[in-house]
């Protein structure tokens, strides 16, 4: 009889096996499958409206930004702490019709209570049940000020939030994406670390989205736990009768000329090159090769294998914008 008294543990050969080149998406790329993470920018940068995206590409099974592939089509549940229900309804209708579909005939929920506590234990279980019931792909929390009365600068405080969100995660299996505000004086070079409070909330998510602005557009920054992050992308919203947001450009953001040193040296070399053979060979800054790999593997000009880094064995699409598939 087993002792209730034990957490529940498996031998480590027991536990889920995935093939080690194998990273599960739920938008191509851009979120990982049941991953939690963060929306981040400053105010007004749209973060809102790439939630949303996200939550429509998944409900109709389309590119998210018509770029970024989604897996499957699925299920969005998602609660809008400081838009009112038509304007809510007005953004999902207009990049549904972008897309030549019908809002009534989509998988998308979203929760109408005037406030959600995730800091109260009530409400903590109130929204499990609802999580439990739709079974949402993905989960979508703007933004996280409005959802707590805890300080944002305690560890301790962000570290509860947190756990309950990697729980609901865990146990439902759905990606969570939480949309929060970056501070005003955030450094453009680290967006992670821009953002407002504690430092857990960088580090907590899986995938994160930060937005920026820059002249007349916006500036897209990706970071994953478990994967390579793509280049910078530039993005606008675009107005009219279906308001979305569009994917303009990729932004290289290594020098070009060492974009061009480092793929000179890989697709020269007979065997794949190692990062410390490269930096070696080129006498440049591990951070600047770091970025031009990650650069170039996003691009799809390269791949890493188990000896280092080598030609793609599979070019990729070029079509406009010249994203990897």
């Amino acid at each position: 009889m087993a002792d209730q008294h034990l957490l529940p543990f498996v031998r480590a050969s027991e536990l889920a096996a995935s093939s080690p080149t194998e990273q599960r998406w739920l938008i191509d790329k851009l979120w990982a499958a049941e991953a939690v993470g963060v929306i981040g920018g400053a105010p007004k940068c749209c973060k809102s409206w790439l939630g949303l995206e996200m939550a429509v590409s998944i409900a109709t099974g389309t590119p998210c930004l018509g770029s970024f592939h989604t897996e499957c089509k699925g299920k969005a549940l998602i609660y809008m702490a400081e838009d009112a229900e038509h304007t809510v309804r007005d953004r999902l209708e207009a990049l549904s019709r972008h897309r030549g579909a019908s809002l009534a005939g989509l998988d998308i929920f979203v929760i109408t209570s005037p406030t959600l506590r995730i800091d109260l234990e009530a409400q903590q279980q109130r929204l499990r049940a609802t999580v439990a019931q739709l079974k949402p792909d993905l989960l979508l929390l703007d933004p996280l000020v409005r959802l707590h009365r805890r300080d944002e600068n305690s560890a301790a405080d962000v570290s509860e939030l947190l756990a309950y969100l990697r729980v609901l995660q865990r146990e439902l299996h759905t990606a969570v994406a939480i949309v929060h505000h970056t501070r005003k004086n955030a450094s453009a070079g680290q967006p992670g670390q821009g953002l407002r409070g504690s430092g857990d909330l960088h580090a907590f998510g899986d995938s994160n989205l930060y937005l920026r602005r820059r002249a007349d557009s916006l500036v897209l920054s990706i970071e994953h736990r478990a994967a390579p992050s793509p280049p910078s992308l530039e993005l606008r919203l675009v107005s009219g009768h279906s308001p979305h947001l569009e994917l303009v450009a990729i932004t290289t953001s290594p020098e070009s000329s060492l974009l061009d040193s480092v793929k000179d040296v890989i697709l020269n070399a007979e065997q794949p090159v190692t990062r410390a053979s490269i930096r070696q060979h080129l006498k440049a800054r591990n951070e600047s090769v770091g970025q031009a790999l990650a650069c170039l593997e996003g691009l799809g000009a390269i791949e890493r294998v188990t000896t280092g880094w080598r030609e793609a064995t599979k070019q990729p699409n070029q079509t406009v914008p010249a994203f990897p598939p």
